[in-house]
């Protein structure tokens, strides 16, 4: 396993009251306060929304957020209700992969990547040109065009995504597909919860994105399923899952 660790900041625990207007969580502090903090989670949040559930969230001192508080972890664990066992900890915070990946990418973690000098994030690409890879290797006779999807959603030691329709997801998958063979297209999915150990596609949730997943892999793209442990001291790589399709 790898010594790499990306920190979080110092983080508060609490319990979910409730979560509303997709960007708004109510939540009760350890210490009876009650607070509304963002939630940086658009989704619907499957298996990871536990009203009443134990849940870590960030302060921040500037001065122009409207809100102080984001939503970091939720306990995703048996005992998340409860209160009782050891924490299994998921992270809801969707900003934080592609900036944990860049990190990934700098410290030459992914070996299946190859040899690359050149780390070119946010790049336009697609039919239209008006979508946007998460990063490109540029460097060597085959670009490197990797995008990366964060997911929590999961059925027992197996992640799984999307845990809805994505129509954005599918044309992200098309495009991809679209790139080969002139370059390499690797999908890269974030496991945002150390408790998996097995990637597949969410097929009751989106069957044609599994079915344009698995059509890509027999045309040559690439997946690579991240494990990460999340902590309320930081997120630590794990290596590759596996990938069952």
């Amino acid at each position: 396993m790898s010594s790499w660790f990306y920190p979080y900041p110092d983080l508060l625990a609490g319990r979910l009251v409730k979560r509303y207007k997709r960007f708004f969580a109510d939540i009760e502090l350890s210490d009876g306060t009650q607070i509304t903090a963002h939630c940086p989670n658009t989704g619907p949040m499957t298996g990871v929304r536990h009203i009443g559930g134990r849940v870590m969230v960030s302060r921040s001192d500037n001065p122009k957020r409207k809100l102080a508080y984001t939503w970091e972890l939720a306990d995703v664990g048996p005992g998340a209700i409860t209160g009782e066992g050891e924490a299994v900890w998921a992270g809801v915070n969707t900003a934080l992969p592609n900036r944990v990946i860049r990190s990934v990418l700098e410290a030459r973690l992914l070996p299946a990547l190859g040899d690359y000098q050149t780390i070119r994030p946010e790049v336009k690409y697609g039919r239209d040109g008006k979508s946007r890879i998460d990063f490109l290797l540029p460097d060597g006779d085959r670009p490197i065009y990797i995008e990366v999807k964060n997911t929590t959603w999961a059925d027992g030691p197996c992640a799984l995504f999307p845990d809805t329709v994505t129509t954005r997801g599918q044309k992200h998958l098309q495009e991809l597909t679209d790139l080969l063979p002139e370059a390499r297209a690797v999908m890269l999915y974030f496991i945002n919860r150390g408790d998996c150990d097995r990637f597949s596609p969410g097929d009751s949730a989106d069957a044609k994105y599994g079915k344009l997943l698995r059509a890509g892999v027999t045309q040559g793209l690439e997946v690579l399923p991240c494990r990460f442990h999340i902590s309320p001291a930081g997120i630590a790589y794990q290596g590759l899952a596996t990938l069952v399709l």
